[in-house]
């Protein structure tokens, strides 16, 4: 019997032993406390040194609350997000200062040890340093708190099935969504069929083969209130196998309020052209009632010549009068093609692109002012391309522009002495660019004066508001276009203008 007790005893011994070496091996610290709010070590394993700086015997005795962290300090009584608790286990998160100062994130299990009346004996904690997983995840969640509050719109999309599996708060409310359902969308449902099946599918592609995609996809939404694009689409790869994609970052941008700036700030620029146009008309009111004056006197005159053959009833008088009533049509025509010519150039006309021939748009705009070129002994040199480039442009402004730098090289010959007033206007294509080029012969610009010929309001003659180029140069911009000038400054000046041939 004793012998059994004694093999027994020894045998608790070597159990004993084997978990004092593997506690003192453990790079988890195991410690003993007190039942007592002080928390005061009892016993400590050697792994408290390399954790905490403390030597066993340093620590053994000391009051473990008074390391936490203040604000860490009553977890455990307040229960906080930190602690959980299970079958009578605690874990609890915590930062604890180091013996240097500095503090740690520790994560501790706690099991309170009872005796047979159930009375708090001490506690056992297993302790281990979780800074640097702390520090990932309060950087994951500040990552998180950013992506949340972000006006931009950020979506997490599966790679196999391209279903949504989040989207943050802009996302909802520009898709007009709630959280709760927004995870069922799939990312092709964002867009019109043509555009999910040619362009998002490229962008996905990209993003798949070089791991991101910039540009522009315009999303489909449902209230149809609202516009927004798809901006952005980022690969991210399988953390151990690269050529395998896990999902897709997705990042749009809600541009209703871009879109209605655009909106606002292209009807400003035709309300601005207008009255550009009527500006112009009224600059050439003189020039344009001596024009319709030449068809209005001729109609006048053949009118009273066939009244009179009518009246004297002599031979051919029906012949003269026929002939007569001929004429008078003729020129009630020439009257109205140039007010049909006026009120085309000034009426108020939304934005139009359409495809007109630019050598026949200069040919209306010369015959336009044929009579104040002719008022101001101007020779007109045309000097058009041959294939008569096809141009995609709004006719009525690209008139306009031509018009305001037809009528500059005319003016520009107001103080001149010269007895020939050329100007030159040509047209070429220059590959997939239209050139235009107005030149004359007046004297040329000053080179600081060319610096700020296209400023707003900036002008060198007595009368006009200076806003003429400032607004053909916005025109041209608008249309993709370059609007330049330059000078010899002594005798010749050239205006450049340079359209894009194809739609871009």
């Amino acid at each position: 019997m004793i012998e059994q007790t004694s093999a027994a005893l020894e045998q608790c011994r070597a159990e004993a032993d084997r978990y004092r070496l593997l506690a003192e091996q453990s790079t988890d610290m195991i410690s003993r406390h007190s039942a007592t709010p002080e928390w005061t070590f009892i016993d400590v394993s050697p792994a408290v040194e390399p954790l905490l700086g403390y030597t066993p015997e340093e620590i053994i005795g000391r009051s473990g609350y008074d390391l936490f962290h203040p604000e860490d300090a009553d977890n455990l009584r307040r229960r906080a997000d930190s602690v959980r608790y299970q079958k009578g286990v605690y874990t609890n998160t915590f930062r604890y200062r180091h013996k240097n100062g500095q503090y740690l994130w520790m994560e501790t299990t706690s099991r309170t040890i009872r005796d047979a009346q159930g009375e708090p004996l001490e506690i056992v904690c297993v302790s281990r340093d979780v800074t640097e997983r702390e520090l990932a995840q309060q950087s994951m969640r500040r990552l998180a708190r950013v992506v949340e509050a972000s006006s931009d719109m950020i979506m997490f999309c599966d790679h196999d099935t391209q279903s949504l599996t989040y989207l943050n708060e802009s996302a909802c409310r520009t898709l007009g969504v709630k959280r709760q359902t927004a995870t069922g969308l799939h990312l092709d449902e964002l867009f019109d069929a043509p555009t999910a099946q040619q362009g998002l599918t490229r962008a996905l592609q990209q993003a798949a083969r070089e791991g991101v995609w910039y540009g522009s996809l315009p999303m489909q939404l449902p209230q149809g209130q609202r516009d927004a694009e798809v901006r952005e689409i980022i690969a991210h790869r399988h953390r151990h196998e690269k050529s395998r994609i896990d999902y897709y970052s997705v990042i749009g941008r809600d541009i209703t309020l871009k879109r209605k700036a655009e909106e606002e700030a292209k009807r400003r620029q035709l309300e601005m052209a207008h009255m550009s146009r009527l500006l112009s008309v009224g600059e050439m009111a003189t020039g344009l009632a001596h024009e319709l004056n030449q068809p209005l006197a001729a109609i006048l005159n053949y009118s009273r010549g066939a009244q009179r053959r009518l009246a004297e009833a002599k031979g051919d008088a029906l012949d003269t009068a026929s002939a007569a009533l001929e004429r008078i049509s003729r020129q009630a025509l020439r009257a109205a093609e140039i007010i049909k010519r006026m009120r085309s150039f000034v009426r108020r006309t939304e934005y139009q692109r359409l495809h007109f021939s630019i050598n026949e748009a200069c040919s209306e705009v010369c015959k336009l002012l044929q009579q104040e070129m002719r008022d101001h002994g101007i020779s007109l040199q045309l000097d058009l391309d041959p294939e008569d480039p096809q141009l995609l442009a709004d006719k009525i402004q690209i008139e306009q522009v031509l018009l305001n730098l037809l009528r500059n090289a005319i003016e520009a010959y107001g103080d001149s002495a010269r007895s020939e007033r050329p100007i030159h206007l040509s047209t070429r294509r220059q590959g997939e660019l239209l050139q235009i080029c107005v030149s004359d012969e007046a004297g040329g610009i000053p080179a600081d004066d060319l610096q700020r010929l296209f400023e707003p309001f900036y002008t060198s003659k007595t009368t006009g508001l200076g806003m003429g180029l400032p607004i053909s140069r916005t025109i041209i911009e608008t249309h993709g276009g370059r609007l330049w000038a330059d000078s010899d400054g002594h005798c010749n000046t050239r205006f450049y203008l340079q359209l894009p041939l194809k739609d871009k």
